[in-house]
Order: C-alpha cells, then sequence, then structure tokens
C-alpha cells in the first residue's frame, strides 16, 4: 500500500480502489491473494516467489484463488454465518466455468463480474452484481458483437430485455425482486436453461401460471416440437407486458399457430370475449363508483367488493394458461356477478345523491319563498304604520 501509493496509473489504481474493497473493510490485505511475506520490509523478500508471492493471478487461477476463502465454511461463516461456500463448485458446472477450464480465457470469471481491489457486497448499489447493475454487467460481454462473435451468439439480449416488463418493474419501480439475468440463467453456475425446462424456470416465480400450463394441451404440444414452452407466447428477454389482444385477431400470438376457425381459434377468440367482458363491467363499474365517490357517497363497502371482482379477472388470467375455456368461464361469472352488483351499489347511490340535491333544492326553494314571505308582510307592516294619522299638536 505505502509504495503503490506514490506510483501513477494502473500500479496506483489498485490502492486507490481497495479502500472501498468490502475485503478491506475485513481486514484482508494484499498479501491474502497475492501471496507473499506481509511482515518484510525488504521488498525483494516480500515479493520472493520462495514467500509465495504470485504478482498478477493468471485469469486461468481466478475461480480457485477466490474459492480458498470463499469454500472454506469456517471462515465465511465468521463474517456472513449464511453466507453460501459452494460458488466454485457451481461455476465449474457453468458454461463460462467450462470453457474456462478448457483454456478459454475470454469468459468471465469472478473479477469479470464482482470488479478486483474495489469489490463491494451484493446489496450495495454501486456492485456491478447489484440487481439494478447486473443486467448492464452481463450486457458488457454478452452485448458486444466482437466479444461474442466466436461463440456465435446473439447480443441483442440486453436491448430486449430493457424493453421487458421484468427491466420496467426492476428500475421503473424499485422492485429489486424482479428477474433480471441470473435470476433465470443462475448466477455463479449461469448456464442457459434447456428448452424442456423453461416452464419449470418462469415457474420459480410464476407458480401458478406453471400449474395451470402443465394441465394444458399445450404441454405436451411444444415439448413434443421441441419449443420453449412459456417463450412461445411470451418470448424470452423482450416480454412484453401481456394483455388480452394476445388471444385474438390477426396479430395475436395464437394466430401464429391456430387460424381463427380453427378449434384453437375458436377457444381464443372465446377466452378474449369473456375476458373483455369482465374487463369492459367492472371498468364501467369502477367509473360510477368513483362518480358517487367524488360527490360525496358514501360507496366504500362497493369499492372494497370490487376489489374481489378484479381479483376474479387476476384468476381468470391465470386459468388462461391452461387454454379451457371453461376454466375461464368460472372466475369471469364470479367477477361479474360482483361488477353487476357493485355497479347497483353505484347508481343506488348516485340516485340517492340526486334525491338530496332535489330535496336539498325544494328546501332552499322554500327557504326563499318563506323570506321573501316575510319580506313582504315586513314591508306591508312598515306600509300601515306609515298611514296611521299623529294626534293633534304632536
Amino acid at each position: 500500500m505505502e509504495c503503490h501509493s506514490n506510483m501513477d496509473g494502473d500500479l496506483k489504481a489498485p490502492v486507490t480502489a481497495y479502500t472501498n474493497d468490502i475485503h478491506s473493510r475485513h481486514g484482508f490485505s494484499c498479501a491474502d491473494c497475492h501471496g507473499g511475506d506481509r511482515n518484510a520490509d525488504d521488498p525483494e523478500i516480500a515479493m520472493s516467489p520462495s514467500k509465495g508471492f504470485k504478482g498478477k493471478i493468471a485469469r486461468t487461477a481466478v475461480p480457485a484463488l477466490c474459492a480458498r476463502c470463499h469454500s472454506d465454511a469456517n471462515l465465511m461463516h465468521r463474517f456472513k454465518p449464511q453466507q453460501r461456500v459452494d460458488q466454485l463448485a457451481l461455476y465449474l458446472t457453468s458454461t463460462h466455468g467450462k470453457r474456462l477450464a478448457a483454456g478459454d480465457t475470454a469468459v468471465a470469471n469472478c473479477v469479470d463480474c464482482h470488479s478486483v481491489h474495489n469489490i463491494r457486497e451484493v446489496r450495495d448499489p454501486q456492485s456491478p452484481v447489484h440487481p439494478l447493475n447486473l443486467p448492464e454487467t452481463c450486457a458488457r460481454c454478452h452485448a458486444d458483437a466482437a466479444h461474442m462473435a466466436p461463440y456465435k451468439i446473439d447480443t441483442n439480449q440486453f436491448a430486449e430485455y430493457r424493453t421487458s416488463v421484468h427491466w420496467e418493474a426492476l428500475s421503473k419501480r424499485g422492485d429489486l425482486s424482479a428477474p433480471n439475468c441470473a435470476s433465470c440463467h443462475g448466477n455463479h453456475g449461469a448456464t442457459p436453461p434447456q428448452v424442456t425446462s423453461i416452464a419449470e424456470v418462469c415457474g420459480t416465480c410464476h407458480v401458478m401460471f406453471e400449474e395451470q400450463y402443465n394441465k394444458s394441451p399445450h404441454q405436451a404440444a411444444f415439448a413434443s416440437m421441441g419449443a420453449g414452452g412459456c417463450t412461445v407466447c411470451h418470448s424470452n428477454h423482450g416480454i412484453r407486458k401481456p394483455g388480452i389482444g394476445m388471444l385474438a385477431g390477426a396479430g395475436s400470438v395464437c394466430a401464429q399457430c391456430h387460424d381463427a376457425t380453427s378449434t384453437g381459434g375458436v377457444a381464443a377468440a372465446e377466452m378474449a370475449r369473456l375476458l373483455t367482458k369482465l374487463d369492459t363491467a367492472l371498468d364501467q363499474s369502477d367509473a360510477v363508483l368513483k362518480r358517487a365517490h367524488d360527490s360525496g357517497m358514501e360507496v366504500s363497502e362497493a369499492v372494497l367488493r370490487q376489489m374481489e371482482g378484479r381479483e376474479s379477472l387476476v384468476k381468470a388470467l391465470v386459468a388462461l394458461h391452461a387454454f379451457q375455456v371453461p376454466a375461464v368461464a368460472k372466475p369471469v361469472e364470479q367477477g361479474l356477478a360482483v361488477a353487476a352488483e357493485t355497479h347497483r351499489a353505484g347508481e343506488k347511490a348516485l340516485r340517492d345523491r340526486d334525491g338530496r340535491r332535489i330535496g336539498l333544492a325544494l328546501s332552499l326553494v322554500t327557504i326563499l319563498i318563506t323570506m321573501a314571505g316575510l319580506w313582504m308582510a315586513i314591508r306591508s307592516l312598515e306600509s300601515k304604520a306609515g298611514a296611521v294619522p299623529k294626534p293633534a299638536g304632536r
């Protein structure tokens, strides 16, 4: 630290960066990674290979070097009792690890993702593997056409991901649990999901959707075609916000496989009709309730009840993945019953409002007539008083 702080450029950079490193905060020094005699004053002795000095670490040696500590449960549990210690084992199963073991030094290892001398905790917003930063970290390689050319891998994943509902939830709504690259591909054991396991990967978050999909005719059909389950309809990296428009119409997802007159096309159109009917009914009920609420009417109970109708719509959208019309029709019918009930409650509140307004208007008219009558009576009395002759002598 003393020597390198007086140097320039790349020789000084590690010292500057290490002040923010998690290892520095926990008392680890340069020698813990680079070896050598940390107690020797003579640089030649301190940096002697006989003292275990390694100098610059070869890329192929980085994972094993990190694992000296990170695979030691007793050591790691001193700092984080729940810290996993299987990162190296997972890395060796990954595409990165296998290629590195084969001598390909261009693939990612620990320092490419976590950095080198300024390694931060994952929860640190400045960490390159913080959930919000991880997609861009992966993109440093996977969006680089020249870097990926030898592997014949597309480089559009990051651009597509930034159009997805997952990125919107992560970046705009601040939902750090929203899927990023590692959620689907793994982190240390990163590998592309197999076609046959895509539904299971998506199902780690979308549990109920997976259950319905596994009951559907699509599960067997897609498996027999070698198609990737969820990605057939929703894509993979560029997942758009799903909607009823995916079911019916010329641009629908279903139309890619089913023409409008086929069994599948007819079923898709019917499910779209049911979902649209419920969505429209709920919107109409919402509008009526809002008018009533804005008019000062008490409709809180109906508003709460309306939430059950919205839940029925969600259930219908989940049931949609079974691709059976009756499965969708049941929650739709329940939702329509709720929408009708809350719509009636809103209309009743509006009628009560109108009745109150009419009553108020009549009351105001009555008051005005009464006031006018009083005024006329007073004027009449004043006129009579003015017409009475005064007594003589006064």
